[in-house]
């Protein structure tokens, strides 16, 4: 198994995969915390393809060739296992030739479809539970997966809709999807969007990042999804939300903390 009840479970890297450069940044600064904290299991993400961006103008990223070529090479660079989002059920079979986690995205967590090709591929599956579904409902996203065969499953919260253009985490989620048998993350960057609310793109709030990741370990999460970017205003995705790399490390050390404490 990927995941190692041991170790705090890490999913982290930049939004898009923009370019070669921005990720070897990033991988650079996530093999310096592995070397400090090896209590960390690092996992590098990176999305080839922004499918669900607010407006037709944003930038989508890469594609799937040339992102796949960038994770391949973080690979062979720094050892780090990798995960990406699939959008369509047939990039499953290619993308989990190359990524060790494939990454449901939220809008398309009960897309059967989607599942099931994931499963049948030899990845692990993370699936981000939508901002539409209460913590209880991912028990049937579960057993889809379950049913089909998946090598293992992750489950992650992201926030749910609150009103308009706002999101609220439930810190309940983890005791109650943990109950499901698998892992829980939580993406407390994602949580903290303000979906579609800076004129056809998504705002964030990232100050309340630190807070949000430390009280859901406490809340008995087993791992962080963090995007972190070495600059996030001109990040061509998320910008808002991501944390800059040079107060990322810091960020870890205190949650590992907290991790550490409430275990």
């Amino acid at each position: 198994m990927l995941f190692d009840s041991q170790r705090l479970l890490l999913v982290a890297g930049p939004c898009s995969l923009e370019n070669t450069t921005v990720c070897q940044t990033v991988a650079e600064v996530l093999s310096t915390l592995r070397q400090r904290f090896p209590q960390l299991n690092i996992v590098f993400k990176g999305s080839f393809d922004k499918a669900n961006r607010t407006s037709l103008n944003s930038q989508r990223g890469p594609g799937m060739e040339e992102g796949l070529e960038i994770l391949a090479s973080i690979q062979q660079q720094y050892g780090f296992p990798l995960l990406t989002d699939v959008h369509e059920a047939q990039q499953c079979e290619p993308v989990s030739k190359i990524c060790d986690v494939l990454q449901i995205p939220a809008f398309l967590c009960r897309q059967t479809d989607m599942l099931v090709a994931a499963a049948s591929t030899r990845s692990v599956v993370n699936v981000k539970k939508g901002q539409f579904l209460s913590p209880y409902e991912m028990e049937f996203v579960v057993r889809k997966l379950e049913m089909s065969n998946a090598k293992e499953i992750w489950q992650t919260e992201r926030g749910t809709t609150f009103g308009y253009q706002n999101l609220v985490v439930d810190m309940r989620s983890f005791t109650i999807m943990k109950a499901f048998g698998h892992p829980t993350i939580m993406d407390a960057t994602h949580s903290v969007q303000l979906p579609g609310a800076s004129g056809g793109q998504s705002g964030g709030q990232r100050e309340y990042v630190p807070m949000l990741a430390q009280a859901a370990l406490a809340a008995g999460a087993n791992g962080l999804f963090m995007e972190t970017h070495p600059d996030p205003k001109n990040a061509l995705s998320d910008g808002a939300s991501q944390i800059p790399l040079d107060a990322f490390p810091k960020i870890i050390e205190n949650c590992l903390r907290i991790w550490e404490a409430s275990r």
